[in-house]
């Protein structure tokens, strides 16, 4: 699955996100990272923005949600006529990564 695309956005939003986060929040809240990180605020908010950072890889964006979202749903059920929507399950997907990337590094 490709989800390369703008991930240094991607990883800077989740670092910034655990800036306001201490230790004892993370300890609570270590197994709703993901969720807390990339599920409960909007990567970005607009769709004039969210075009702007889809640009000319709009395609691949979402072949990369309608392979996730088939892969864990078995169907796939994203607004792609929506391109705030495309945008933030794409950082919802590329932040899964990241998160479980952090998480590993971190219990070792």
């Amino acid at each position: 699955m490709e989800t390369q695309y703008k991930r240094e956005e991607i990883q800077e939003h989740f670092n910034d996100f655990m800036e306001d986060q201490d230790e004892e929040w993370l300890e609570k809240n270590k197994d709703d990272l993901h969720h807390h990180a990339f599920n409960t605020d909007y990567f970005i908010i607009g769709n004039y923005q969210a075009k702007q950072w889809l640009g000319d890889r709009v395609f691949d964006v979402i072949e990369t949600i309608r392979e996730y979202e088939d892969m864990h749903f078995g169907e796939v059920n994203s607004d792609f006529s929506s391109p705030e929507h495309v945008v933030n399950m794409y950082a919802y997907i590329v932040g899964e990564e990241i998160v479980q990337e952090y998480l590993e590094v971190r219990d070792e």
